[in-house]
């Protein structure tokens, strides 16, 4: 099977699907993210064979994975793109990557299997997911909801007293519409 794949018009990056030899890189810019929880090796490693076909990622001219968006459609909303992490390496963040790796993986989703919204949570201190999910709700037209998801009190350690982790807030946007921009034409 030939992979496809988007050429960023800067810094010679090309988005294509998840292959399992991206795994350790995955888990690398995921730790190295300071931001993310982190999977383990193993994960990523799964990730990238079982969840391919809704993960992107952003490869270097030498083919080195530098940037990705994993993702599942959830089983009660199959038009639903739920956005597991977003990572880009430190020497490509600020460029665009991460909103060219989501409007990458949206459309090739929606051309696929059909998409009618995408959802992620993201934690109050994370002001670049913030952004990042914003701002393409704008370039689609779409609405933007949010609601706490997981509170601080049901993760592990969590309690009034013993925050170990800030609450989840879930971000649904949608409805898209196939009309919606694509990225990179």
């Amino acid at each position: 099977m030939t992979t496809a794949h988007t050429t960023l018009p800067t810094r010679g990056l090309a988005i294509g699907r998840a292959q399992i030899t991206d795994g350790a890189d995955l888990w690398r810019i995921a730790r190295d993210s300071g931001e993310l929880d982190v999977n383990s090796p193993y994960s990523y490693l799964l990730w990238c064979r079982d969840f391919a076909d809704t993960t992107a990622v952003a490869r270097d001219a030498g083919g080195r994975a530098v940037g990705f968006v994993t993702g599942y459609l959830r089983p009660e909303a199959p038009h639903t793109l739920f956005v597991w992490q977003v990572a880009v390496d430190g020497s490509y963040r600020g460029s665009g990557v991460a909103g060219a790796l989501l409007d990458a993986l949206t459309s090739r989703v929606a051309a696929e299997r059909g998409l009618s919204r995408v959802e992620a949570t993201v934690t109050p201190g994370n002001v670049a997911s913030d952004r990042l999910f914003r701002s393409f709700a704008r370039r689609h037209g779409a609405a933007v909801t949010r609601e706490v998801l997981f509170a601080s009190a049901v993760f592990p350690g969590g309690s009034a007293t013993d925050v170990d982790h800030e609450p989840e807030v879930l971000y649904r946007i949608g409805p898209l519409t196939p009309s919606a921009p694509e990225a990179l034409t």
